[in-house]
């Protein structure tokens, strides 16, 4: 065992500061999740409580000035967790479940390209939410950041999508967020009405986030089926009967 100060000292030479990795740079993540924070935040409690906030989370230059590229995925991660600390639980999901929300509807209009829009929703439920499921997992470093994502969807006649984040690093009590995303982007590109749950939440003790997104298609094209019908039946009631003529 050395016991010389020239012994010590070879313990920490420059060859073993050589060997030790470079610290990899902040991950990067899509600015929605601050943008749309901030506003579903002023919608629902004001502007002044939402400038406190993101100044508590030491981001508040973001809220006046808000961010048009990819940013370091801190930001959202500490903006979130100081919002679920101000606030109560059921009012911080229903900010970050707002937020979340906004955040698929600028998907759809700006992020989804028109042709997508106007096709998935004409598909089988099933072969849309594969090829959703598909554009998703080929973006989705900008929500999922450093974590990783994984998606699958099983059965054709009732899909069932099964969504999940490793290593989730936006994860909250629920991931109201994170859910609404997905609602907002199943529900309009599969033309169905969907239920999104959350088995599995790492902000709850679980080792990762997981969605279970099943749709329910028969009520959807029944309505869709019944309108159809009735704007039929308006018609022919609008066309006068032999026996008028």
């Amino acid at each position: 065992m050395p016991t010389s100060d020239s012994s010590l000292a070879r313990l920490y030479n420059d060859d073993v500061a050589d060997d030790v990795p470079e610290a990899r740079p902040p991950a990067r993540i899509g600015p929605n999740s601050l943008i749309q924070t901030g506003q579903a935040l002023s919608a629902l409690f004001g502007e002044e409580t939402a400038r406190q906030i993101f100044d508590r989370a030491g981001i508040g230059h973001r809220y006046a000035d808000p961010p048009g590229t990819m940013l370091d995925e801190r930001e959202p991660q500490r903006l979130f967790a100081v919002l679920c600390d101000t606030l109560s639980d059921q009012d911080a999901t229903r900010v970050l479940a707002e937020a979340g929300h906004r955040t698929g509807h600028y998907l759809l209009a700006h992020r989804i390209p028109k042709p997508a829009r106007r096709l998935l929703p004409h598909l089988p439920a099933a072969v849309s939410a594969r090829l959703l499921v598909r554009a998703i997992s080929a973006h989705a470093w900008t929500f999922a950041g450093s974590g990783r994502f994984s998606g699958e969807v099983r059965g054709w006649r009732q899909p069932v999508v099964q969504l999940a984040i490793q290593e989730n690093p936006l994860a909250t009590p629920g991931c109201p967020w994170h859910g609404a995303v997905f609602e907002r982007l199943f529900a309009t590109l599969t033309a169905t009405q969907v239920s999104v749950l959350h088995p599995r939440c790492q902000a709850k003790g679980n080792d990762c986030c997981e969605w279970t997104i099943t749709s329910a298609t028969g009520p959807l094209r029944r309505a869709r089926m019944s309108r159809r019908a009735a704007a039929d039946r308006r018609g022919r009631e609008d066309r006068p009967s032999q026996a008028s003529r």
